[in-house]
């Protein structure tokens, strides 16, 4: 197999091994307060917002020391022990305990950080200046069928159910804690790359490869890791795209955890309300794969480079969060276990939630294929810093959100979405033009996005 082609390979199992990941966690944070909310009545007293908040807020912070565990053992290892910790996770649920639940927050916060570190790494690795887009646009669309599998499951499952039982949890927590471990194993299967490159990349090719001759030189590695992320989080750039990736980590809160809960909230729905969760995430899902392949695979066609995609996703995020304004009941979010008959500005239709839902993930993806690629083109040789400050900015954001989507009414959440969104737009399109200049003064052809 040529360089290319083990590259590409390398990125198809990226995106396979996340997939089966977070077919079990997406689903997981999908349902999770939908089945919390049936165990309160029990010795279980947890809050699947609160778990999710200490998830992204420790993942915020331990992002400040991931580069450097990846430095010292390598991506590979790095994502086979971080996917370890998420099965662990999804596994507390077969047999819920408060204590556990939210110990196990923390542990996942930690490997998520080191998870989506290694990950940045090995897709810049694994790309150039001319596949980079191709390759984000690949690894976002595998990733994003793990909306459409367990929510799949999750709708036929629950389908007329308005209890979740003991035996229907227990039956889908230990399913997604074999699938979360299936995609951990598969991280083995990630070919190492020979060193191939010119001697002024030998830094990028040993960061995949994850070598060193002694624990000194890793521990040197580790250092300079962590002071070129201090540096990078300085830079113009960066914190300018930081307002963009914070638009996405408070979106991820609102379509895999808070939006979920509001149509499992809908009396009006009927005995569907809870199989309609999974219907749910199978169409953000839906929306995601489109966005990944269209604006991933389809990009070298593209002349124009990732402003108009960013402005695609801004405008069909709006169009949603609009019709969910008129369509969702205000207090959805925060409603008891025996839902809310609340109405908003029109009669609950499960069509425009579903439409909502398509309209989330496909703007989502076009923010996200976009910011993939662009710090992959603008941090091909620092990656790992780069995108351990993308997740933290990202991670801290979801963390707030997920904070107040225990108090906030669905109008004030759609709000802090829309005025964020629009600020995260205008720095990215600065951030890009400044992208463009820099091709153009090297002579290089804007195609690729």
């Amino acid at each position: 197999m040529s360089s290319e082609g083990k590259k590409l390979f390398n990125i198809i199992i990226l995106g396979v091994s996340f997939m089966f990941i977070f077919t079990a966690f997406q689903t997981c944070g999908n349902i999770a307060q939908t089945v919390i909310t049936n165990l309160n009545n029990t010795d279980f007293h947890g809050s699947g917002y609160t778990s999710m908040s200490i998830i992204y807020g420790v993942l915020s912070a331990s992002n400040l020391i991931s580069p450097s565990v990846v430095a010292i053992v390598g991506p590979q290892f790095s994502m086979v022990v971080s996917g370890m910790f998420y099965s662990l996770y999804i596994a507390v649920f077969i047999q819920p305990a408060t204590w556990a639940f939210y110990t196990a927050s923390v542990f996942i916060g930690i490997a998520a950080a080191v998870l989506w570190t290694a990950q940045g790494n090995c897709l810049t690795v694994n790309s150039d200046e001319n596949t980079i887009g191709r390759n984000s646009g690949v690894f976002w669309a595998l990733l994003q069928f793990s909306l459409f599998f367990g929510n799949l499951y999750i709708y036929f499952a629950w389908q007329g159910k308005t209890h979740i039982s003991e035996s229907d949890r227990r039956t889908v927590f230990i399913a997604l804690t074999v699938i979360s471990l299936v995609g951990t194993v598969l991280f083995f299967l990630i070919r190492k790359q020979e060193d191939t490159k010119a001697p002024g990349d030998d830094d990028s090719t040993n960061e995949i490869l994850g070598e060193s001759s002694s624990a000194g030189n890793k521990m040197m590695r580790a250092v300079a890791a962590f002071k070129k992320s201090i540096t990078l989080s300085f830079t113009k750039e960066m914190m300018l795209l930081s307002v963009t990736t914070a638009y996405t980590g408070l979106v991820l809160t609102f379509f895999s955890g808070v939006y979920g809960t509001c149509i499992g909230a809908v009396n009006r729905f009927g005995s569907e309300e809870k199989s309609l969760i999974g219907l749910s995430g199978i169409f953000t899902g839906v929306g995601e794969i489109l966005g990944g392949g269209v604006f991933g695979l389809l990009s070298k066609k593209s002349r124009s480079g990732r402003n108009p995609v960013v402005m695609l996703g801004i405008l069909v995020h709006f169009i949603a969060f609009y019709l969910i304004f008129f369509n969702m009941p205000n207090d959805a979010p925060i409603a008891p276990m025996e839902g809310t008959d609340q109405v908003a500005y029109m009669i609950p239709s499960k069509e425009v939630a579903m439409l909502c839902s398509f309209l989330l993930g496909l703007g989502d993806s076009c923010f996200n294929t976009q910011l993939l690629s662009i710090l992959g083109f603008l941090y091909s040789e620092d990656s790992a810093p780069a995108f351990a400050i993308f997740k933290f900015v990202q991670s801290i954001c979801a963390a707030v959100a997920y904070f107040y989507s225990n108090y906030f009414l669905l109008q004030w959440q759609l709000l802090i979405m829309v005025v964020v969104g629009f600020f995260g737009t205008i720095t990215f399109f600065t951030v890009e033009w400044g992208a463009a200049a820099a091709l153009a003064a090297r002579g290089s052809d804007y195609s690729s996005i």
